[in-house]
């Protein structure tokens, strides 16, 4: 899909990915970027250096997100592209508290849920749409120290994946984005984690590599390159995969799970 004219909806828009997606969609000539975020006044100042249009929106609840399509829908027209880039990450394992648990899982998961929920059929009803849902590496491989994080990301590429074979023949096109380490809100002061092993990418280079994929039309969105080959060796040799990712395990978990701090 070609991004001249289209009308284009970004959540997590006022900084990382989200506002380097939002700059490169309208270089790329959108007709309207509409930048989505809880932080509201970073949102406005994404739009206004795009000539976009700002919602403040907490897209771990659903009846923001409906609310916030059917006014985008009503007022500035039918949304080609919607981009469910908004996410957490939350550290830890199984003594996670389960509100923290069900916070991920609303943000990273069902924020995806809703918004296709809520458009895939408007989609379908005039002949097609674009999805592009940000997961991470995390989703194709797994994230040491932060168990809701890597479930929660699993959870993403399935859903788009079964959005892709579910609505394909609808004329829904579907891509996910998986990037190890991008520098962001998310990963400051996280620089050195296991997921910056292969470097820690700017933002504009992810968005670079989105816009590619979404004219190409392809599924999956590495960044990263070398996330294809993991997961060759993943599906390749599953016991070796998690003897190699033990090791990760043992030389970053406590990174970002201070409790398991080696003494």
């Amino acid at each position: 899909m070609e991004l001249k004219d289209k009308i284009v909806v970004v959540t997590g828009a006022a900084s990382g990915i989200g506002k380097a997606l939002a700059i490169k969609f309208a270089a790329e000539g959108a007709k309207k970027v509409v930048c989505v975020d809880l932080n509201k006044d970073g949102a406005q100042a994404v739009a206004d250096e795009v000539g976009g249009v700002a919602f403040g929106v907490n897209v771990g609840v659903e009846k923001e997100i409906a609310d916030m399509i059917e006014a985008v829908e009503n007022d500035i027209g039918p949304i080609d592209l919607f981009c469910s880039n908004a996410g957490i990450l939350v550290a830890g394992g199984m003594e996670v508290p389960n509100d923290d648990w069900q916070r991920i899982w609303d943000i990273n998961v069902m924020a995806h849920v809703w918004a296709a929920r809520h458009l895939v059929p408007r989609m379908i009803a005039r002949g097609g749409g674009y999805l592009l849902n940000t997961a991470s590496a995390a989703g194709l491989l797994n994230q040491v120290g932060c168990a809701p994080y890597g479930v929660t990301k699993h959870a993403a590429v399935a859903l788009a994946e079964w959005l892709a074979l579910t609505h394909g023949d609808d004329g829904i096109k579907v891509s996910v984005l998986c990037p190890q380490a991008v520098r962001s809100e998310m990963t400051r002061g996280h620089e050195d984690s296991v997921a910056s092993i292969d470097g820690l990418l700017e933002p504009e280079p992810v968005a670079d590599a989105c816009v590619e994929t979404i004219r190409n039309e392809t599924f999956l969105v590495l960044p990263h390159p070398q996330v294809l080959d993991y997961m060759r060796k993943k599906t390749d040799n599953y016991d070796r995969w998690i003897g190699g990712m033990r090791k990760l395990n043992r030389a970053y978990g406590h990174v970002r799970n201070p409790k398991k701090a080696p003494s």
